[in-house]
């Protein structure tokens, strides 16, 4: 069956028909969705389909959430492949990847969701080393190999916050454990919002992320502001208001 789909070398699915629908979607900038620490591309499922209503083109990553480098190369990756222009989305720890991932020449602007923004060489713990350590903090499980889990009740209490219960418990079923270093890697020397146009989502009643911080981040990048109400998964607790965000974005890049 394989010999059959491949000719000479050919790519399996290059037909001209494909080609043509192809350049078609490339209209507009293609919207590349990166998520952040305990999650995956699926958390984005009700945000993308609201971009797609759009007709908008998305990409949701799949980061391994093993160290900054290994999400930065493929979240890169996934705009490498893009024909056109890309807006690059980031949620929470996702915020620090498309801090140094946006950089790439595609990239025409950020979003960040209730999201980090690092400054250049900064990492995650070298901003909250400015704080005092959260409540939530002890409540995270380390394995013997030092990847990152929450348990289901302090997850619901903190992280996922403000959702229905059964979502809180399928969202700590299937959580992406964390390599506990993540947050010690620090972006480069350029952050990406310093010379790229940016808009921020800030989650007024996000515990894990203080809407103090997002502000802060957001005043500092002169990012456009989007004000949503609920906790630190707002693209699932109001999925329309951080597509709206999104989507405006998209529309400043046409």
């Amino acid at each position: 069956m394989l010999r059959l789909l491949l000719r000479a070398g050919a790519p399996v699915f290059a037909a001209a028909g494909l080609a043509a629908g192809a350049a078609g979607a490339q209209e507009r900038a293609t919207v590349v969705l990166v998520h952040g620490a305990w999650a995956d591309g699926s958390c984005w499922s009700e945000v993308a389909g609201y971009l797609i209503d759009a007709g908008v083109n998305v990409v949701a990553v799949q980061n391994p959430l093993s160290s900054l480098e290994a999400d930065v190369g493929t979240v890169r990756r996934a705009i490498d492949d893009q024909a056109g222009e890309v807006v690059l989305v980031g949620h929470s720890y996702g915020g620090v990847v498309i801090s140094e991932a946006g950089n790439h020449d595609k990239v025409r602007s950020l979003v960040y969701v209730a999201a980090f923004a690092p400054g250049p060489n900064q990492s995650v713990n070298a901003i909250l080393s400015a704080f005092p350590q959260p409540e939530w903090f002890s409540s995270l499980h380390a394995d013997a190999q030092g990847w990152v889990t929450w348990p289901a009740e302090p997850m619901a209490r903190w992280f996922s916050a403000g959702l229905p219960a059964r979502q809180q418990a399928v969202l700590a079923a299937t959580q992406h454990p964390t390599f506990f270093g993540v947050n010690d890697n620090a972006i480069g020397a350029t952050a990406a919002w310093s010379v790229k146009p940016t808009h921020y989502v800030i989650a007024d009643g996000d515990q894990i992320i203080p809407a103090q911080l997002q502000t802060h981040f957001a005043t500092t990048m002169n990012a456009t502001v989007t004000h949503a109400d609920g906790g630190h998964l707002i693209m699932l607790a109001q999925p329309r208001v951080v597509a709206d965000a999104i989507l405006a974005a998209v529309e400043a890049t046409d």
